[in-house]
């Protein structure tokens, strides 16, 4: 008996050992596929300079492969693993989605729903929209408000408050009519996830740990940088600063959290995809199942809500030009040689990622990155998919640094058409002294303008990072160049003036086409804020 005990005690420890392992090393697939995949991901590394990849595949229910590469930090060799951590961005917003399904589920919100029903103080610019805007239309992208609207509330980080930029949402203009096309939209993820409070009595952060994490065995992700410790696993966010490769801080998004502030791996990710892939299925016990959510709300997730429209894809990439493209709950939608592809980006300053779903293949595909190189996500997804789909092997690496390449010198051409139509040898109307001072716009809030010696320099107020110096561009218009060249983000300055050569208004627009999104400069309209004694004057 004795004997038995002790072989029942050393295969509980083997079994342990084994479990434990196989979440701590790479989890290598008996596929003959993977056994050369490494050089190919050392190969996408090296095209685009990323430090640490991190990526994981689920098949039929199962983990099939998971792997860390590379180095937390740049110029350091603490190595990515499956356990390392990783900002996902955006791809929150579908376990956003997850956790109001859940609560579609118990019957205490409704999708089509009006969201002033749970947020009874919530307002958009137009009344019409604020008593019309259902829960679905906040995380459908189909508000009418422009590409990124409102994003410089929070990015680059801001001192705002989430129940601030809720109160500001209301400021910002509509782009397009209520329903009428596709705009990705951050902001309105975030006023989604105040409604779980509202109904659920928790925050978004304790509802999507007790309600997703903790019943998928997620224990290492995260909702907050906040909650980052000294020894965890983490990697370090890297963008390029002119042509070199440097690590950066992270970005704090507690304040529009449920539009993005998810840290995961891809072991916590994989557990998340596969769950997905099974329909909201967690698993089936003796006496039922246990689900996150059921079937019937995954299949509403992965319904197109709202289509968009399919721009031209260079011909390096015609590949994979779908002839679908929408936007469900969550997720985008699209096809692929005729599989139905369910999928989401991310992407934070020093960090992107991709989630992607074949449900017909039972095949989740995960990819984080700690680089802001959005080919490198591709060209390693779509090496696997073709794998799966059984399509002959394609060079994504090349197709993709081709278009890349196409991209740069399309928005080259752009800058230098610019610099063509600048009037040269054109002076500021004004004394520098004149553009100084405070202005306020309806949604954003104050930014100042002061002489510092002979140069002008701007900072908006609820943006530390939003610092730079005024250069003088032609005419009343200057370039700003932010102090933090990470940003990537200059832009044009406009002051007009009124009849009795005053400024009236200040307008910006980003100088690079290739300027991310989330700068949203042209939907600001500075009005020049007039002290008491200026007042009397007029």
């Amino acid at each position: 008996m004795r004997r038995k005990i002790i072989s029942l005690k050393a295969g509980i420890l083997f079994f342990i050992v084994v479990f434990i392992l196989s979440y701590t090393s790479p989890i290598l697939a008996k596929d003959r596929f993977f056994s050369g995949f490494d050089s190919y991901v050392k190969r996408v590394q090296e095209k685009w300079e990323v430090p640490g990849i991190a990526i994981a595949v689920v098949k039929n229910g199962g983990l099939l492969f998971a792997k860390g590469y590379g180095v937390h930090k740049k110029g350091e060799s603490v190595p990515v693993t499956p356990k390392t951590l990783f900002g996902i961005a955006s791809n929150t917003k579908a376990f956003t989605v997850a956790a109001l399904a859940i609560l579609v589920d118990k019957g205490k919100l409704g999708w089509d729903e009006p969201a002033i029903n749970y947020l009874p103080s919530f307002r958009m610019y137009d009344p019409y929209v604020t008593r019309e805007i259902t829960v679905r239309d906040l995380v459908t992208h189909r508000s009418g408000l422009g590409l990124g609207a409102g994003d410089l509330l929070f990015w680059p980080q801001s001192t705002y408050s989430r129940r601030e930029i809720m109160r500001r949402v209301q400021f910002i203009k509509p782009r397009f009519s209520f329903r009428s096309r596709f705009a990705y939209c951050n902001i309105l993820y975030m006023v989604a996830g105040e409604i779980i409070p509202a109904v659920a009595g928790k925050t978004w952060s304790e509802f999507i740990k007790e309600r997703i994490f903790k019943p998928l065995g997620m224990t290492s992700s995260n909702t907050s940088v906040k909650e980052f410790r000294p020894d965890d696993d983490i990697a370090s966010p890297h963008t390029m600063l002119g042509d070199r490769v440097i690590p950066v801080d992270y970005e704090n998004l507690d304040n529009v959290g449920p539009a993005g502030a998810i840290n995961s791996n891809v072991i916590d990710m994989s557990k998340w995809i596969a769950v997905q892939l099974n329909r909201g299925l967690i698993r089936k016990t003796s006496e039922g199942e246990i689900r996150l959510f059921s079937e019937r709300v995954s299949k509403e997730m992965w319904s197109p809500q709202i289509f968009i429209p399919i721009k031209e894809y260079p011909p390096e990439l015609s590949g994979i030009k779908p002839n679908f493209f929408a936007y469900g709950l969550g997720w985008m939608l699209k096809d692929y040689h005729g599989h139905k592809i369910v999928y989401h980006t991310g992407s934070i300053k020093g960090m992107v990622s991709r989630v992607t779903l074949v449900p017909d293949l039972k095949l989740g595909i995960v990819v984080l990155t700690n680089q802001e190189s959005r080919e490198a996500y591709e060209a390693i997804t779509y090496r696997i998919l073709d794998h799966y789909i059984g399509l002959p092997p394609t060079d994504w690496i090349e197709a993709f640094e081709k278009a890349r390449k196409r991209e740069m010198q399309k928005a080259l051409k752009a800058m230098k058409r610019f610099n063509l139509k600048r009037a040269r040898g054109t002076k500021p109307s004004l004394e520098l002294s004149r553009y100084a001072g405070k202005y306020l716009d309806k949604w954003y809030g104050e930014m100042t303008i002061e002489k510092v010696g002979n140069k002008l320099i701007i900072h908006f107020s609820h943006t530390p990072a939003l610092v730079g110096e005024l250069e003088h561009w032609h005419y009343d218009t200057f370039v700003v160049r932010w102090k933090d060249r990470s940003l990537n983000a200059d832009a044009f300055v406009t002051f007009m003036l009124n009849y009795k050569g005053k400024i009236e208004q200040v307008k910006m627009v980003p100088v690079s086409p290739l300027t991310d999104f989330s700068f949203d400069f042209q939907d600001l309209l500075f009005i020049p804020v007039k002290d008491k004694k200026e007042n009397r004057k007029e």
